[in-house]
Protein backbone atom coordinates (compact mmCIF):
# COMPACT_ATOMS: atom_id res chain seq x y z
CA UNK A 1 0.00 0.00 0.00
CA UNK A 2 1.54 3.55 -0.64
CA UNK A 3 2.66 5.25 1.85
CA UNK A 4 -0.02 8.26 2.95
CA UNK A 5 1.61 11.62 4.49
CA UNK A 6 0.16 14.53 6.41
CA UNK A 7 -3.42 13.95 7.34
CA UNK A 8 -3.13 16.37 10.39
CA UNK A 9 -0.64 13.85 11.74
CA UNK A 10 -3.45 11.11 11.82
CA UNK A 11 -3.04 9.24 8.53
CA UNK A 12 -6.25 6.97 7.42
CA UNK A 13 -5.81 3.35 8.01
CA UNK A 14 -7.70 1.78 5.30
CA UNK A 15 -8.57 3.32 1.99
CA UNK A 16 -12.06 3.27 2.83
CA UNK A 17 -11.38 5.98 5.78
CA UNK A 18 -8.82 7.42 3.34
CA UNK A 19 -11.71 7.99 0.85
CA UNK A 20 -14.13 9.27 3.36
CA UNK A 21 -12.07 11.77 4.96
CA UNK A 22 -11.45 13.33 1.46
CA UNK A 23 -15.25 13.54 0.63
CA UNK A 24 -15.99 15.09 4.48
CA UNK A 25 -13.00 17.70 3.55
CA UNK A 26 -14.65 18.71 0.57
CA UNK A 27 -18.11 18.72 2.15
CA UNK A 28 -16.08 21.19 4.52
CA UNK A 29 -14.67 23.32 1.78
CA UNK A 30 -18.01 23.65 -0.54
CA UNK A 31 -19.55 24.52 2.43
CA UNK A 32 -17.31 27.21 3.57
CA UNK A 33 -16.51 29.01 0.18
CA UNK A 34 -20.13 27.78 -1.53
CA UNK A 35 -18.37 27.06 -4.66
CA UNK A 36 -17.27 23.64 -6.07
CA UNK A 37 -13.82 23.04 -5.20
CA UNK A 38 -10.41 21.97 -6.74
CA UNK A 39 -8.28 18.60 -5.85
CA UNK A 40 -5.15 20.80 -4.88
CA UNK A 41 -7.30 22.78 -2.14
CA UNK A 42 -8.84 19.27 -0.43
CA UNK A 43 -5.33 18.29 -0.33
CA UNK A 44 -4.03 21.32 0.81
CA UNK A 45 -6.65 21.20 3.64
CA UNK A 46 -5.96 17.89 4.49
CA UNK A 47 -1.96 18.35 4.44
CA UNK A 48 -0.95 16.17 1.76
CA UNK A 49 -0.21 15.89 -1.61
CA UNK A 50 -2.87 16.70 -4.57
CA UNK A 51 -1.37 12.89 -6.08
CA UNK A 52 -3.13 11.65 -2.99
CA UNK A 53 -6.58 12.88 -3.95
CA UNK A 54 -6.24 12.11 -7.33
CA UNK A 55 -5.30 8.33 -6.09
CA UNK A 56 -9.34 7.95 -4.68
CA UNK A 57 -10.57 10.72 -7.04
CA UNK A 58 -8.68 11.53 -10.67
CA UNK A 59 -11.05 14.52 -11.55
CA UNK A 60 -12.31 17.39 -9.60
CA UNK A 61 -16.37 16.90 -11.10
CA UNK A 62 -16.12 13.08 -9.79
CA UNK A 63 -15.05 14.03 -6.29
CA UNK A 64 -18.24 16.97 -6.31
CA UNK A 65 -20.14 13.70 -7.17
CA UNK A 66 -19.36 11.79 -4.46
CA UNK A 67 -19.83 15.03 -2.28
CA UNK A 68 -23.29 15.63 -3.53
CA UNK A 69 -24.23 12.44 -2.76
CA UNK A 70 -22.95 12.43 0.60
CA UNK A 71 -25.26 15.56 1.02
CA UNK A 72 -28.66 14.18 -0.88
CA UNK A 73 -30.09 13.29 2.64
CA UNK A 74 -29.67 16.50 4.32
CA UNK A 75 -30.50 18.11 0.94
CA UNK A 76 -34.17 15.86 0.32
CA UNK A 77 -34.95 16.77 4.41
CA UNK A 78 -34.93 20.51 3.86
CA UNK A 79 -36.54 19.72 0.70
CA UNK A 80 -39.17 18.33 2.20
CA UNK A 81 -40.14 20.40 5.10
CA UNK A 82 -40.32 23.20 2.25
CA UNK A 83 -42.56 21.20 0.52
CA UNK A 84 -44.48 19.77 3.01
CA UNK A 85 -48.39 21.02 3.28
CA UNK A 86 -48.77 21.47 -0.72
CA UNK A 87 -50.72 18.33 -1.50
CA UNK A 88 -51.41 19.42 -5.47
CA UNK A 89 -49.05 18.01 -8.17
CA UNK A 90 -48.38 20.71 -10.28
CA UNK A 91 -47.38 23.12 -7.53
CA UNK A 92 -45.46 20.84 -5.33
CA UNK A 93 -43.09 19.94 -8.39
CA UNK A 94 -42.51 23.57 -9.74
CA UNK A 95 -41.77 24.23 -5.96
CA UNK A 96 -39.37 21.77 -5.48
CA UNK A 97 -37.89 22.39 -8.54
CA UNK A 98 -37.44 26.50 -8.18
CA UNK A 99 -36.08 25.44 -4.51
CA UNK A 100 -33.60 22.89 -6.29
CA UNK A 101 -32.45 25.13 -8.91
CA UNK A 102 -31.89 27.95 -6.37
CA UNK A 103 -29.59 25.35 -3.81
CA UNK A 104 -27.90 24.66 -6.80
CA UNK A 105 -26.26 28.09 -6.80
CA UNK A 106 -25.73 27.74 -3.34
CA UNK A 107 -24.75 24.08 -3.16
CA UNK A 108 -22.22 23.76 -6.65
CA UNK A 109 -21.97 20.09 -5.78
CA UNK A 110 -25.79 19.31 -6.13
CA UNK A 111 -25.70 20.65 -9.68
CA UNK A 112 -22.57 18.73 -10.41
CA UNK A 113 -24.55 15.35 -9.56
CA UNK A 114 -27.28 16.23 -11.66
CA UNK A 115 -25.57 17.41 -14.89
CA UNK A 116 -22.80 18.63 -16.24
CA UNK A 117 -21.53 21.00 -18.66
CA UNK A 118 -19.09 18.48 -19.95
CA UNK A 119 -19.23 15.63 -21.87
CA UNK A 120 -20.46 13.80 -18.73
CA UNK A 121 -24.12 15.61 -19.25
CA UNK A 122 -25.63 12.54 -20.18
CA UNK A 123 -25.12 11.31 -16.57
CA UNK A 124 -28.36 13.36 -15.95
CA UNK A 125 -30.55 10.78 -17.19
CA UNK A 126 -28.28 8.22 -15.17
CA UNK A 127 -29.42 5.43 -12.46
CA UNK A 128 -27.71 7.97 -10.09
CA UNK A 129 -29.70 11.11 -11.19
CA UNK A 130 -32.85 9.16 -11.39
CA UNK A 131 -32.94 7.84 -8.20
CA UNK A 132 -32.12 10.98 -6.74
CA UNK A 133 -35.63 12.12 -8.77
CA UNK A 134 -37.78 9.63 -7.35
CA UNK A 135 -36.32 10.04 -4.24
CA UNK A 136 -37.34 14.28 -4.25
CA UNK A 137 -40.89 13.31 -5.57
CA UNK A 138 -41.49 10.56 -3.15
CA UNK A 139 -41.11 12.74 -0.52
CA UNK A 140 -44.26 15.20 -1.47
CA UNK A 141 -47.25 15.85 0.10
CA UNK A 142 -48.51 14.02 -2.86
CA UNK A 143 -50.82 10.89 -3.40
CA UNK A 144 -49.70 9.85 -6.68
CA UNK A 145 -51.86 7.29 -7.46
CA UNK A 146 -54.75 9.42 -6.45
CA UNK A 147 -53.62 11.27 -9.68
CA UNK A 148 -53.25 8.39 -12.21
CA UNK A 149 -49.45 7.66 -11.79
CA UNK A 150 -47.73 4.32 -10.99
CA UNK A 151 -44.23 3.94 -11.11
CA UNK A 152 -43.59 3.67 -14.65
CA UNK A 153 -45.38 7.12 -15.34
CA UNK A 154 -43.57 8.59 -12.20
CA UNK A 155 -40.29 7.71 -13.40
CA UNK A 156 -41.39 9.12 -16.96
CA UNK A 157 -42.05 12.35 -15.08
CA UNK A 158 -38.86 12.14 -13.12
CA UNK A 159 -36.86 12.48 -16.24
CA UNK A 160 -38.70 15.27 -17.82
CA UNK A 161 -38.21 17.09 -14.83
CA UNK A 162 -34.36 16.41 -14.36
CA UNK A 163 -34.03 17.32 -18.00
CA UNK A 164 -35.71 20.44 -17.20
CA UNK A 165 -33.76 21.47 -14.51
CA UNK A 166 -30.61 20.23 -16.70
CA UNK A 167 -31.54 23.33 -18.72
CA UNK A 168 -31.78 25.66 -16.47
CA UNK A 169 -28.24 24.13 -14.48
CA UNK A 170 -26.78 24.95 -18.71
CA UNK A 171 -28.41 28.44 -19.16
CA UNK A 172 -28.99 30.11 -15.42
CA UNK A 173 -32.60 31.81 -15.24
CA UNK A 174 -32.16 35.15 -16.91
CA UNK A 175 -31.33 37.27 -13.66
CA UNK A 176 -34.48 39.80 -14.98
CA UNK A 177 -37.12 37.02 -13.92
CA UNK A 178 -37.90 36.81 -10.55
CA UNK A 179 -38.19 34.03 -8.13
CA UNK A 180 -41.75 34.15 -8.10
CA UNK A 181 -41.83 34.60 -12.08
CA UNK A 182 -40.32 31.64 -12.39
CA UNK A 183 -42.41 29.74 -9.92
CA UNK A 184 -45.08 31.00 -12.19
CA UNK A 185 -43.54 29.55 -15.40
CA UNK A 186 -42.46 25.81 -13.85
CA UNK A 187 -46.12 25.84 -12.49
CA UNK A 188 -47.44 26.88 -15.71
CA UNK A 189 -45.60 24.49 -17.86
CA UNK A 190 -44.37 21.84 -15.45
CA UNK A 191 -48.09 21.54 -14.75
CA UNK A 192 -48.75 20.77 -18.25
CA UNK A 193 -46.52 18.00 -17.80
CA UNK A 194 -47.74 16.47 -14.70
CA UNK A 195 -51.38 16.98 -16.12
CA UNK A 196 -50.01 14.85 -19.39
CA UNK A 197 -50.87 11.47 -17.56
CA UNK A 198 -54.42 12.33 -16.23
CA UNK A 199 -54.98 13.02 -20.41
CA UNK A 200 -53.37 9.57 -21.28
CA UNK A 201 -56.05 7.94 -18.85
CA UNK A 202 -58.91 9.91 -20.82
CA UNK A 203 -60.67 7.67 -22.72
Amino acid sequence: MARRRGWGGNPPRTDEEAGRRIIDAAVDLVAETGAAVSLAEVAGSLGVIRQTVYRYFPTADALMRAVAIASVDEFLDRLSEHVRGIHDPADALAEATAYTLDAVTHSPHLGTMLSSTSPHSREMTSDEAQTFGMRMIDRFDVDWRQHGYDEASLRELVEFTLRIMMSFIVAPNDPARSPDELRRFLRRWLGEAVAAQRHQRTP
